[in-house]
């Protein structure tokens, strides 16, 4: 908000001319019952009096249209305002998240960020989209009906200010209770939405191992939190509700018989209690909605702490070097752990010869996968250096900026992602300024030219979300397509091919062969085939490179990777 104050200040400028056209209302209204009681005694005075409630009355017109009009402009504005900071909002959390350490996302777990980018977001949402407008009307119309009733009668103003002894030890009290109720109902919202994501995502999985019912039982464990606290929360609000329901009613009786005292003593009239007690009429809409807007605030409020939270996160890496040297990763001493403790990596040493296929291989949860992570720069080793460069110029890979990263290593995985738009934007997340010729040429070396061709607006096919729906196999060519147009000079590919079938898979590493010709490609595949065709394989057991050489001397070697192949083979 601070961002835009031109804005809040004409918003809320409008919003108190708005209000004290609302306020002149009962002001004039006053001054009619007073003319009227005034002239109910006088002879002769009837025409006049008559002309001057006529005025009174087109004045009250006026201040109701002017009332109307200038609300609409306030919230017409206010509205805009609050569309535009809550797209800043959502760019701004974007934006941070792009940049998180994997490690962290990882370690958060997949409902964690859901629940912050989706839920936490959405709860907020309407906060800045009305919040601003309803906020700021009920601050001005408070704060100008009060003031209009102290310049009425200063006697009987104070009338309108006692439920506030009510109102004020409730709030208090529930704001304290609120907020932490609040952020661990978000938290666990987040779980419920991890739980239903990660169960979604791998259900063949589920399905294959029965884990059907274990997953039930997560999943309802964490409804029965949720609902827990969400009745908690509930019953916060009922408390308040009531408090706040006493204080929209009181100010009206509070008037009255404060000011029929009053009268019965000469010290005000009948005119100033008829203003002040329509003041107080007016008080109950602000105070009502006060009820709706505080609680939403604070649900808000702990939404906002955890959207914020993503900003505050520190990074796992310092960078200081932005320069990309072209040579690939050297590994030395190297031991990995995503627990303290429990080394997954233990003292791996390995010396990548540049423009050099090399195949890691080995059995699932043997730690070739982290080591790949090693290699493109995504996690900093727990022990040792993955360093980049030649002689005694040597950078650790996790010290380079993200733009020079990305030249020296790219990463892809078994997992990928369409994005909702144009099959054109999602490869130009590779290289913004890609021609439509050069993402033809990196469709056509992972095979994909064919069905892109195929498709009824080509390169400007919508797909993702509201579009066309790509097979596996298709997406996962689009991913290699990225990495084509991105041209790193290193390459890690981690089962790159695994979601596509067995011809489509080797006819795309073909492709990647011809076009990442000179440059250092690691492939940590399951299919063996890969493997035979590398200039070199490492076999990873138990987190260590066991063995290291060309296929056909592991093959005659007599050891692991012997077996690896005999049972590839037999299969």
């Amino acid at each position: 908000m601070a961002e835009h104050k031109a804005a809040v200040a004409a918003v809320t400028v409008i919003q108190l001319l708005a209000a004290l056209a609302a306020v002149g209302i009962p002001r004039v209204l006053g001054s009619m019952v007073d003319l009227v009681t005034a002239g109910a005694g006088a002879d002769g005075a009837a025409s006049g009096m008559a002309g001057r409630l006529s005025a009174l009355i087109a004045l009250v017109i006026a201040l109701a249209l002017g009332n109307a009009a200038l609300t609409g402009c306030g919230e017409y504005l206010a509205r805009v305002l609050g569309e535009r900071v809550f797209a800043e909002l959502r760019e701004r959390l974007v934006t941070s998240v792009m940049h998180l350490p994997l490690s962290v996302v990882e370690s958060a777990g997949t409902g964690d960020l859901l629940g912050r980018t989706g839920r936490d977001l959405e709860s907020i949402r309407n906060v800045v989209q009305r919040g601003v407008s309803q906020i700021l009307v009920i601050v001005v119309t408070l704060a100008t009906v009060v003031g209009a009733a102290v310049v009425t009668s200063p006697v009987l103003s104070p009338a309108l200010v006692v439920p506030v002894l009510v109102i004020l030890p409730v709030a208090r009290w529930y704001l304290r209770h609120a907020v932490p109720a609040y952020r661990a109902m978000n938290a666990m919202w987040a779980e419920v939405d991890g739980a239903v994501a990660e169960t979604a995502d791998q259900a063949a999985t589920v399905d294959a191992h029965s884990l059907g019912q274990r997953r039930n039982r997560i999943l309802d464990r964490a409804m029965i939190e949720v609902w827990s606290t969400e009745q908690y929360t509930l019953w916060l609000r009922m408390v308040l509700i009531a408090a706040l329901g006493v204080g929209s009613f009181a100010p009206v009786i509070a008037v009255v018989a404060w000011g029929a005292w009053l009268a019965g003593h000469g010290a005000v009239s009948l005119g100033a209690i008829t203003t002040v007690a329509l003041y107080a009429v007016q008080l109950r809409t602000p105070v009502s909605n006060m009820t709706f807007w505080i609680d939403s605030l604070q649900s808000a409020g702990a939404a906002m702490s955890r959207i914020v939270g993503v900003e505050l996160v520190r990074p796992d890496r310092a960078a200081t070097s932005s320069r990309a040297t072209g040579l690939p990763p050297r590994v030395r001493g190297v031991s990995y752990a995503y627990r303290p403790g429990h080394d997954v990596l233990h003292d791996v040493d390995l010396e990548l010869i540049p423009g050099e296929r090399l195949a890691v291989v080995g059995p699932s949860g043997s730690g070739k996968s982290t080591l790949g992570r090693m290699l493109a720069g995504i996690h900093p080793p727990t022990r040792g250096r993955v360093t980049v460069g030649d002689g005694e110029e040597l950078t650790d890979l996790t010290a380079l900026t993200e733009e020079a990263l990305h030249r020296e290593v790219a990463l892809v995985t078994q997992e990928h992602h369409v994005f909702s738009g144009t099959l054109a934007d999602n490869l130009r997340l590779a290289r913004t300024g890609a021609t439509d010729a050069e993402i033809a040429h990196a469709l056509d070396v992972v095979g994909a030219g064919e069905w892109v061709a195929a498709l009824s607006d080509g390169l400007d096919t919508l797909v993702g979300a509201g579009g066309i729906q790509l097979t596996p196999g298709q997406a996962q060519q689009v991913a290699l397509a990225r990495i084509v147009l991105m041209d790193p000079a290193t390459l890690v590919l981690d089962e790159a091919t695994s979601l596509l079938d067995p011809s489509a898979a080797r006819s795309a590493e073909r492709s990647l062969d011809a076009v990442l010709a000179g440059r250092t490609v690691v492939a940590i595949a399951h299919r063996l085939d890969t493997a035979a065709a590398a200039d070199r394989v490492a076999v990873v057991i138990d987190g260590r490179i066991v063995e290291l050489g060309p296929h056909a001397q592991l093959v005659a070697a007599d050891g692991e990777y012997t077996r690896l192949w005999n049972a590839w083979v037999s299969n």
